[in-house]
């Protein structure tokens, strides 16, 4: 390349539109799907009480993950920037909300999550070679070897990313269409009794408290239908794949959901799937035999895990990625790679902090401080959509790419209204406050680190020796998007 083609090059060093609308279809599918579906699918059963209840809290959960990804089309085209919620919780409400958002996501969500992805990932992985439990620290050291691996791809090459994410989420697909077809089998030879009355009915709970209970569930089971969002930026026209894939994705979700439980219920009894610790791997069993629930299941539980860990791993390094680049994460997270075009600072801190996660003591637990968080951040999203619907100018309104009608936002903000206040109600309340507690604790971050733009010379001179040398590691700098 001669200087002038170099310099041009250089003029352009910014995140590319390299994620087609079959690479987002399966990193929505493959964050949603994860190994819930194949470990413990009981949740909603719990509360439920029947096979039928269930299947209809089941079909009601994707109604309501479908409203609200049609929202979330909304506020990706009307907000076309990486980054997801956190984009647009700042461009609705300004600094300090999305920060404590990004906060908490930066310290325990997504490193939490990713890192008991990984433990479940690699206890089923090597549950085959071992005839007594797996050892805490071989489990540990696996997972955080599966979790340096993705983060390598991901760093390395965006189109490697999506190929590792496509494969593993047409693997976990596979795994549950052997699973329906398992099933459908089954009832071709006459095992219908658990489908139909009266066992289909039998125990089914009327407590308007147990139905919302199961539905809380249900929807949570489908979270991840918004994280596509996290990557507007690096996908091949937005404001049409954007859409479509969230079109396409929820549906298949669901009905792969609706058809996976209805085998589930064919082959198991309530008791047995409410006893098990593994449905899928007791259905195998069942069906299969040992090679199903001793090598198949286990296998596919732990695909299905990677899947996820690379889709996390692809849409929330973006988040940080655009928290730094509104200056409220350090400049170091808005580097990117000269030759790969990829955040690798933000990808190496995402995978570091999660492998660090796996031997800090029980992360199970950090998980449910901060499932009211969760809850809280869709809802200040969707709050957002309806703040800027009235705030923005009407130009930009009447120009905007999609238009959907204000029913929408309204009915899925009085539902996300309704799941951030129940469990108050019906859960451990000292876990709601802990997770209240850990939003809050951001304020001071903020106030400190971020609205404070004072710094000592000794600490500054040494962070931009640190910042000048990853540079200088991973051949990073920040977003060029045009010559100056």
């Amino acid at each position: 390349m001669d200087e002038k083609g170099e310099r041009e090059s250089l003029n352009q060093i910014k995140l590319k539109p390299r994620i087609s609308l079959f690479n987002g279809c399966t990193i929505i599918i493959g964050v949603i799907i994860g190994s819930g579906i194949f470990v413990s699918p009981k949740g909603v059963l719990l509360e439920a009480g029947s096979s039928g209840m269930a299947l209809l809290i089941w079909l009601l959960s994707g109604a309501f993950a479908m409203i609200g990804a049609i929202c979330y089309s909304e506020l990706g085209t009307l907000i076309p920037k990486s980054g997801g919620d956190y984009a647009y919780i700042y461009e609705a409400f300004g600094p300090l909300p999305s920060f404590l958002f990004l906060w908490v996501a930066l310290v325990i969500i997504n490193p939490t999550s990713l890192a008991i992805i990984g433990i479940t990932c690699a206890t089923y992985a090597l549950q085959p070679f071992y005839s007594c439990p797996v050892p805490d620290v071989v489990v540990n050291l696996f997972a955080g070897c599966i979790i340096a691996v993705l983060t390598f791809i991901n760093c390395w090459d965006v189109r490697m990313a999506t190929r590792t994410n496509d494969f593993f989420t047409i693997t976990k697909l596979f795994a549950l269409v052997l699973i329906i077809t398992c099933g459908t089998y089954w009832m071709s030879l006459g095992h219908v009794e658990n489908l139909q009355m009266p066992d289909v009915g039998e125990g089914t709970q009327t407590k308007v408290s147990a139905i919302a209970m199961a539905f809380y569930s249900g929807v949570f089971s489908f979270s991840g239908f918004s994280y596509l969002n996290f990557v507007t930026e690096e996908l091949k026209n937005p404001f049409k794949n954007l859409p479509r894939a969230i079109y396409i994705s929820i549906p298949v979700v669901t009905i792969v959901y609706m058809l996976v439980n209805i085998a589930y219920f064919s082959v198991l009894s309530v008791d047995e799937i409410l006893d098990s610790d593994a449905v899928a791997i007791t259905f195998a069993d069942k069906i299969l035999g040992s090679l199903g629930s001793k090598i198949l299941m286990p296998l596919f539980v732990s695909f299905s895990c990677v899947g996820s860990l690379n889709g996390i791993l692809i849409t929330c390094s973006r988040m940080f990625f655009s928290g730094a680049r509104n200056n409220q994460l350090p400049e170091l997270f808005s580097m990117i790679s000269i030759k790969q075009l990829t955040p690798i600072p933000s990808l190496i801190f995402l995978g570091g902090t999660s492998i660090i996660m796996l031997f800090i003591g029980n992360v199970f637990q950090l998980i449910n401080y901060l499932s009211f968080a969760e809850s809280l951040v869709v809802f200040a999203s969707v709050a957002g959509l309806l703040k800027l619907r009235f705030t923005l100018p009407a130009d930009q309104l009447r120009n905007r790419p999609i238009k959907i009608n204000l029913l929408f936002p309204v009915v899925f903000f009085l539902m996300c209204l309704f799941l951030l206040i129940l469990p108050f109600f019906h859960s451990d309340p000292w876990e709601l406050i802990y997770g209240v507690f850990l939003v809050l604790s951001g304020i001071p971050i903020y106030a400190v680190f971020v609205w404070n733009q004072w710094r000592p010379s000794c600490i500054q001179s040494v962070w931009i020796g640190f910042t000048h040398f990853v540079q200088k590691l991973f051949y990073c700098v920040p977003e060029i998007s045009s010559s100056s």
